[in-house]
This record gives structure tokens, C-alpha cells and sequence, in this order.
């Protein structure tokens, strides 16, 4: 990967993934990528291969962080909640049972009542936006209507959602950036926050269940009538945690990425401003031209051969659903971002198989919105021309750029 630091060449890849997916794809096995410490899987039908095989290749290490947590941040958090397995992080039944609960919040019907709350915020974001005729839309949109949505579904006070996002945004920085040591420790300090603040509600909402989210795991993690002891409140904030986060990183970075590529080629955004019925195209174009879920993490359960590599028990692999959703095997002209592209195969921006995600339709619903509204209320949306060109963050879990400065 070249000279610099360990840390400076991961950073690099992470920024852009693209040319080693390329070379993944065309090698004739599996690359093991050592800044990484995995083996990558490239191609759509590998990526799938191992998604539908949950018992071979576990999702244990799904979320293994890519930076060594201090000693005195490990003390901050152990004045928290513990670490659980969650939907994301465990298998078969397990699986199922932490899957059963959010298959029927985030079902088809619960996500589009959703949305006219989404709408109505999204609304009132831009209008705030509207008069100033410049701003940077990652902190002023991207990260705030999804945490609010996220917050409606789980059934926070919309007075509480900024803090809960900061602690969300803080528990990614943790555990996937390096941070100086005295940051690990404020970091730590927000996540412990965040934690408690679930708690709270987690607590209550025992006592007094109302219709959301968190009032529907608080009752089903004991019998009526018992109390909540301090394991079931360890699972429960550990669920909410990981939903929170999932829900509003996931939908701002896609939002944030696809209004990026969408404004990067003038072409494509005057034409979606002047046939609105190609939102939904690009929709999918945006999810599957830079996916924000770039790939997770699985480990063989037992010697497996994938690719015509031969794999022993334990070996960790790294599943690229960005790479696949470029896969010129499955796609014409892959690395070409174009909303007119004709309807095709299915991509994997949300995954496959028994891990498929359940929020699909609530971050595909936020984003439809978004460039309805947008290119509507602001047709003369550009990015603003007196600042550097924008750099992606580095990482695969929620790509996005870091900052996205627009004029209109």
C-alpha cells in the first residue's frame, strides 16, 4: 500500500476502497489485506455466497473495532452498560430472536407511517436553510433528520435526540478512529451518557409502555409483572445503542454521499430537477454507486473453501457489499455514477441473506424525500466552489464525506 504509518495507509484506503476492490475482483482467489487484517471478498456472487451461508461464515466479529480502546477510556465505560451481542453481531437463533422485534417496527406499513413525520422534518430543516443561500449540509441535514426519525421510531422526547446522536457519532469515533489519548476518554465519557439516557427510557417505558419501539423490547425482555434486572438492561441498552447508531450513521451517510455524486456531475442533478419521476432511479443509484455500509467483518466456523481459497476455522474475512454493487460481472459500466440507468439486479447496499437489513424501507423512504424536497425547494443547489473539493471519511462502516459545502 506504500510508505507512511500503518495508520496513514489504512486512512488511505479507507478514503477510497475502489482500486483494491478492483484488483480483488479480478485476482483469481481471495486477497488477504493486511491493513485490514482479512481476507476480502470482492465479487457480488462470493459476497452473496457467504452472506446466505450464516453458519459457516459468523457475524461475530461483524462490528471488531479497528483501533485498541485505552486502559483509562476501558474505565470510563466499564461505569456503563456492557457489551452484548446484537442483531448484528450474533447468529442463528440468537439471531432470530433480536431480529423478531425490529421486523415488526420496521416493517413495510410501520416505515411509511413513518415518513410524513420525516417529511414534516425534513421541511422544517430546509426551511432553516432556505434564506442563508449557503451552508454545509452533512451537521446542517444529513446528520439531523435521520437522528430524529431514529428517535421517533424509538421513542425518544425530541429533546433528548441531539444528545443521542452525539453519543452515537462519539461511540463510532471510539471505536474506529484514533483519538489522542485524553479524546478516548471524553469519548468514552459521551458513551456512558448515551447509555444511561437509554436506560432511562428503557426503565420507564417498563413501567409505562406507550406505542413505539423501546416500550415493545422493555415488555417482551421479562414476564409481566417482573422487574427488569440489571442483565435484561444490559441487552436491552446494548440493542438500542446499536439501532440508534445503525439508524441515523447509515441514513446520513447515504443521504450525505448520494446528494455529494449527485452535484459532482451538474448533468445529473439539473436532470433529476427537471424529471422528478427519476427520484426512485436515483435512489438506487446512490446506494449502489458508493454503498455506506461499505462491508463487515465474518469468521469461518469451520475450514471452508470460497473462491478456490482455502480457508481454516477462525480466519476473518472482510465482505465488501461496495465492491459487488461494482461488480461489472452483474453491472454495465459499474464505476459510472448515472440515474438513468435502466432497472436491473438487485444490489446489496443493505445486505442479503438472514442479515439482510430491516430498516431497507425507512432509509430508502428518508432518502426519496430528501431529493424530492431538495430539488424542488433548491433546483440552484451547487457545491460551493471556494472550498477544497470534499474528502470522504475514512472509513467502511459509514462512508461519507466529512463535509459538504453547497451554495445556491
Amino acid at each position: 500500500m506504500g510508505a507512511g504509518t500503518e495508520q496513514e495507509r489504512r486512512d488511505g484506503l479507507y478514503r477510497d476502497p475502489y482500486p483494491l476492490y478492483e484488483r480483488a475482483r479480478r485476482a483469481g482467489g481471495l486477497e488477504f489485506v493486511p491493513e485490514v487484517g482479512a481476507w476480502l471478498v470482492a465479487r457480488d456472487e462470493d459476497v452473496r455466497e457467504v452472506l446466505r451461508r450464516d453458519g459457516d461464515f459468523s457475524s461475530a466479529n461483524a462490528l471488531l473495532p479497528d483501533v485498541a480502546v485505552s486502559e483509562a477510556a476501558l474505565g470510563v465505560l466499564a461505569r456503563g452498560f456492557g457489551p452484548r451481542p446484537t442483531v448484528v453481531s450474533c447468529d442463528g437463533a440468537a439471531h432470530r430472536r433480536h431480529r423478531a422485534p425490529l421486523n415488526r417496527a420496521l416493517s413495510s406499513a410501520r416505515s411509511a407511517a413513518l415518513l410524513p413525520y420525516a417529511r414534516d422534518c425534513a421541511r422544517e430543516l430546509v426551511a432553516e436553510l432556505a434564506g442563508a443561500g449557503s451552508a454545509e449540509l452533512v451537521e446542517a441535514y444529513a446528520r439531523k433528520l435521520p437522528g430524529l426519525v431514529v428517535g421517533r421510531l424509538i421513542g425518544l422526547d425530541p429533546a433528548d435526540v441531539p444528545a443521542a446522536v452525539h453519543g452515537g457519532y462519539r461511540a463510532e469515533e471510539l471505536l474506529f478512529r484514533p483519538l489522542a489519548p485524553q479524546e478516548q476518554v471524553a469519548a468514552a465519557e459521551d458513551v456512558v451518557a448515551l447509555q444511561q439516557l437509554l436506560d432511562g427510557y428503557v426503565r420507564e417505558r417498563r413501567a409505562r409502555p406507550r406505542e413505539d419501539l423501546c416500550s415493545d423490547l422493555a415488555s417482551a425482555a421479562a414476564p409481566p409483572g417482573a422487574g427488569l434486572g440489571l442483565e435484561e438492561r444490559h441487552e436491552l441498552v446494548a440493542h438500542l445503542q446499536n439501532l440508534l447508531i445503525a439508524g441515523f450513521l447509515t441514513t446520513g451517510a447515504l443521504i450525505a454521499t448520494t446528494l455529494l455524486h449527485l452535484l459532482s456531475d451538474r448533468r445529473q442533478w439539473e436532470l433529476l430537477c427537471s424529471d422528478p419521476a427519476l427520484v426512485p432511479a436515483a435512489v438506487e443509484e446512490g446506494l449502489r454507486f458508493d454503498t455506506a455500509i461499505q462491508a463487515f467483518r465474518r469468521v469461518t466456523t469451520r475450514p471452508v473453501e470460497l473462491a478456490g481459497t482455502e480457508l481454516p476455522a477462525g480466519a476473518a474475512l472482510l465482505v465488501a457489499y461496495a465492491s459487488a454493487n461494482r461488480d461489472g460481472r452483474r453491472y454495465e459500466d459499474p464505476g459510472v455514477f448515472d440515474i438513468r440507468r435502466p432497472a436491473g439486479p438487485p444490489h446489496l447496499a443493505f445486505g442479503h441473506g438472514p442479515h439482510a437489513c430491516p430498516g431497507a424501507h425507512l432509509a430508502r423512504g428518508q432518502l426519496r424525500l430528501t431529493l424530492e424536497l431538495f430539488t424542488r425547494a433548491l433546483p440552484g443547489l451547487r457545491l460551493d466552489g471556494t472550498r477544497p473539493a470534499p474528502r470522504m471519511r475514512p472509513t467502511l462502516i459509514h462512508r461519507s464525506p466529512e463535509a459538504l459545502h453547497v451554495t445556491w
